[in-house]
């Protein structure tokens, strides 16, 4: 397998203040507390973090005080994708000044460009920098796949070596983890343990904002040897996966909810009923839980 950023990586938010700035102290307090939690790498400026909403200015800050935060603890990943290959080559290029140990480059969208094209525009993007990339297949969001073909021809490059897998084709998946040397993270928690079943690497999580040492504790039940207890606990999160990743409201409003951070227009706060249910839903998982903790980093106000 080629180098890879650790496990369990969580899909880090982005925290504002009240007046909806970028709040750096706060990102470095959520970094170090996900880290003492059980993560081994923190993605930054993907979805979760909105990054539709936030300027290259601030993206490459924030990856600048997170490395600063985290050291050499945890892998930082800078989200570097946009519907642009020139952009997004301009993003990789600062992500690796700033400090980052890789980076997530989502299929480009809206554009819907074909399979040639997608290989073309990752292979410039790895081309631009020393940095190891991570493929983000999510042709929900995008409106275009990664095939499996073209993702056989991209893992010949030297610096791609994985992929956050959010195609929800498992079989296709498991074709390429088979014939590759790609490390597969999932991208959906519900298929966290499924894919790591059938050698996958990890998780790349947004859930684990919020609970990142339950989401770990399957994965680490499973390399112990003990299938059971990790079918045990990947039970006890789903419920709580499903209530933030499927409820109708974004992950990162219910992320930010249970973390009680600002989200940025156009994004909309949970509702306090909401809220609530989501918290149960949390605490019930961090009391039956195997792992370390998680729910330590909640900010009694964003400051102003």
């Amino acid at each position: 397998m080629k180098t890879t950023f650790g496990r369990a990586l969580c899909a880090m938010v982005t925290p504002f203040t009240a007046s909806y700035e970028l709040d750096l102290p706060a990102a470095q307090e959520l970094a170090a507390h996900l880290v003492d939690n059980g993560c081994d790498g923190l993605v930054l400026n993907g979805t979760t973090g909105e990054s539709p909403t936030t300027s290259d200015e601030e993206k490459t800050a924030l990856v600048r005080a997170v490395v600063e935060a985290v050291g050499d603890r945890a892998a930082v990943v800078a989200g570097v994708g946009s519907a642009s290959t020139a952009h997004t080559v301009e993003l990789a290029r600062a992500a690796e000044r700033a400090g980052a140990d890789g980076l997530l480059v989502v299929t480009p969208y809206y554009s819907r460009p074909p399979q040639d094209a997608v290989e073309a525009h990752f292979r410039t993007v790895a081309d631009a920098t020393g940095l190891p990339v991570m493929l983000y297949d999510i042709p929900g969001r995008t409106g275009t796949r990664i095939e499996v073909d073209t993702m056989l021809r991209l893992a010949e490059h030297e610096r791609v070596v994985a992929v956050k897998d959010c195609a929800y084709d498992l079989l296709g998946s498991t074709k390429v983890i088979g014939r590759t040397a790609l490390a597969y993270y999932s991208g959906c928690e519900e298929l966290n343990l499924p894919l790591y079943a059938v050698g996958g690497a990890g998780y790349v999580s947004t859930v684990a904002n919020v609970a990142p040492g339950p989401l770990r504790a399957v994965l680490d039940a499973y390399d112990a040897g003990a299938p059971a207890e990790a079918a045990r606990l990947n039970q006890l999160v789903l419920p709580l996966v499903e209530l933030m990743m499927a409820s109708g409201l974004p992950g990162t409003v219910t992320a930010k909810s249970l973390l009680n951070l600002p989200v940025r227009a156009p994004l909309l706060p949970a509702s306090p009923g909401e809220v609530a249910r989501l918290g149960v839903a949390r605490d019930v998982v961090l009391a039956g839980s195997a792992g370390p903790g998680g729910a330590g980093y909640v900010r009694s106000s964003p400051r102003p």
